[in-house]
């Protein structure tokens, strides 16, 4: 032979890390040397893999990752049967009186409902919940339900976390049944409150409670804006306004729920409060609370 060929294959694997999925990067090197020429040739070969690790809170990356949202998407999607497009939690009342009128208006009342009133409240309950029934703890899980039911400012507020929250069990065990429901029945004779139900059913299901807590408060909030929206009335475009000004006040309350613990517990909105009870001898309502 008048020419001596080389051929020299070099593979190396790149691997970057992200949250759910791990992205994977195949680079051959194929150098061909030749008498008088070398030639380098890179095929790069993109794969996806998925890594089986999990999360701070318990919960599996992946295909549980994916359950997991389905789940939530579920559970908190208005089309879910727990009557929550009903109540208003007093905003009703509030656009009566006059305190709630425009975008604005109604874009300051939620961010303190959020950050100081029953947002919070609501927040820590399933907070406790959920690390109740993860642990398997009946004892703390039914002291925290029963404090739940008792704090609540007026008969119509009662009534409306009540009322979403024995539904929202019925169906979760019609549908989603787990060992966290049972849990909760056995130790837990009075009435349950929403968030106590939501926190229990994420926990039975190992969802994640970060997850959960930031789903349950943007439902929330969407819920008191579609409120607000048919009240005032608002545009759509107005409501999705309000919706993108809340994220940060969102995820302030998520936040202050995770850190706190049951002893701060309490409310500072109280014309919020007063607005819940006062909606009860409203003349004309067109919502339960």
């Amino acid at each position: 032979m008048d020419r001596m060929v080389m051929i020299i294959t070099v593979t190396a694997i790149m691997i970057t890390a992200t949250t759910i999925m791990r992205a994977m990067t195949i680079i051959t090197r194929t150098i061909m040397v030749t008498a008088g020429m070398t030639m380098i040739i890179t095929t790069v070969i993109p794969m996806l893999m998925t890594i089986n690790e999990r999360d701070q809170d318990g919960v599996e990356s992946g295909a549980e990752e994916s359950a997991a949202l389905f789940r939530l998407m579920t559970w908190l999607s208005p089309s879910f049967p727990v009557g929550s497009f009903s109540y208003s939690s007093g905003i009703e009342w509030a656009v009566e009186a006059g305190d709630i009128k425009d975008r604005a208006t109604l874009q300051g009342w939620l961010a303190a409902m959020l950050l100081e009133g029953a947002g919070f409240c609501d927040g820590l309950f399933l907070c406790h919940a959920w690390r109740a029934a993860e642990a398997g703890d009946g004892g703390t899980l039914g002291a925290i339900a029963e404090l739940a039911a008792a704090f609540t400012p007026s008969r119509e507020r009662h009534l409306e976390t009540t009322a979403q929250g024995r539904a929202f069990v019925e169906i979760a065990r019609s549908a989603w049944n787990c060992e966290a429901l049972d849990l909760l029945s056995a130790h837990v004779t009075g009435p349950i409150t929403y968030p106590v139900a939501v926190g229990v059913l994420a926990a039975g299901h190992r969802i994640s409670l970060s997850s959960t807590l930031h789903a349950f408060l943007h439902a929330t909030t969407s819920n008191w804006i579609s409120a607000g929206v048919r009240l005032i009335p608002l545009g759509q475009t107005d409501s999705q306004h309000v919706l993108a000004a809340l994220e940060s006040a969102i995820a302030a309350t998520a936040e202050k729920s995770l850190q706190g613990s049951l002893d701060d517990l309490g409310s500072a909105t109280f014309r919020a409060d007063l607005a819940s009870m006062r909606h009860e001898t409203q003349y004309t309502r067109l919502f339960r609370s």
